[in-house]
Formats: structure tokens, sequence, C-alpha cells
């Protein structure tokens, strides 16, 4: 996993080049802008139990099938492994925030997870449904201006929900 100094400065490495001025640029505003990252890290993080609960909760109500018996969430041991897979994403989606680079998110979490949801018969798309309730609830959470650093959010927002749309299209 590289962040966003360690992947310019292997790609500038790579190439027997300096890092260029807008390089060089783009990581500076990474750096001014690395409370606000912060903040929107410890927000999502606060907050995790109630982002998960309140997703699982909007899609089985969705999909009241998935908590039926014979669905994929039917079981307390079921629910259980599906709060976790959510949960376990969320935070591979914190740590890719933190990093500005969706590297450790792929890597370490999105790598082979389809292929082991389509293995044990479980619904890709519904876990979409659900990252995207995730995506929402998180938005919400990070982008309420109280209380954290000043000034325009819209692109570490927009970071934000790309991190959540891979995710999504990963397992769908």
């Amino acid at each position: 996993m590289f962040d966003a100094f360690a992947k310019v400065v292997s790609q500038a490495d790579a190439r027997g080049d300096y890092l260029s001025s807008s390089q060089l640029d783009a990581l500076s505003a990474m750096v001014a802008d690395g409370n606000k990252r912060m903040d929107t890290v410890n927000r999502i993080t606060s907050n995790s139990s109630a982002i998960v609960a309140n997703a699982a909760r909007a899609l089985f109500a969705e999909q009241p099938s998935l908590i039926a018996p014979g669905g994929n969430a039917y079981t307390s041991r079921r629910m259980a492994a599906c709060l976790r897979d959510m949960e376990i994403i969320l935070r591979y989606v914190t740590y890719a925030i933190f990093a500005g680079d969706s590297s450790i998110l792929d890597d370490r979490c999105l790598n082979g997870l389809k292929e082991t949801y389509l293995a044990l018969g479980t619904p890709g798309a519904s876990v979409a449904v659900g990252v995207q309730k995730m995506k929402d609830a998180a938005l919400a959470i990070a982008g309420d201006a109280n209380g954290v650093t000043r000034g325009d959010c819209a692109s570490l927002m927009s970071e934000v929900g790309s991190y959540f749309d891979k995710a999504a299209s990963a397992i769908a």
C-alpha cells in the first residue's frame, strides 16, 4: 500500500524523473487539507456502528427477503457475518480516505471479495446497496460543517464518495 506521497515518488522514480511542479502542488494541497481529511475519518469512525446498523436496517427494510427464513441474512450467525462485512468495508474506506489512495481498499478488502460472495451464494447486488446506504450516511455525517476544520470540502466529499462507489461496484 502506498499513501499519496509514496505513490507519486514511486512513479517518478520508476520514470527516473524529478517531481513535477503540478505533482508538488497536488501534494501540497493534500497537506493543506489534512485536517479536513482527519476530521472526516474521525467522524466516520466515531459513528461507524450507527452507519453500519442504519444501513443494514434500511437494506433489510427494502429487501425483507434477506432476513426471511432461507434469506442470506437469516439467523443471527448470518446477520452477524453481514454486519461484520459491512463494518470491514467501512473500515477500509476510512483507511483509503486517510491515505488519499484507494490501493489499501483494493488490495486488502475488495480483491477477491466478489468471487467469495459468489462462492458463498451471497447476493453481491444487495451488499452493494448496503454499501451505498453506508455512503449516504457517511457523507451526511462527514459533510456536516459544524465543529470541523473550515474550508471547501467538496473535493474531499467527492473522493469519499468515490471509495464507497468503488466498493459497491467491485461486489455488485
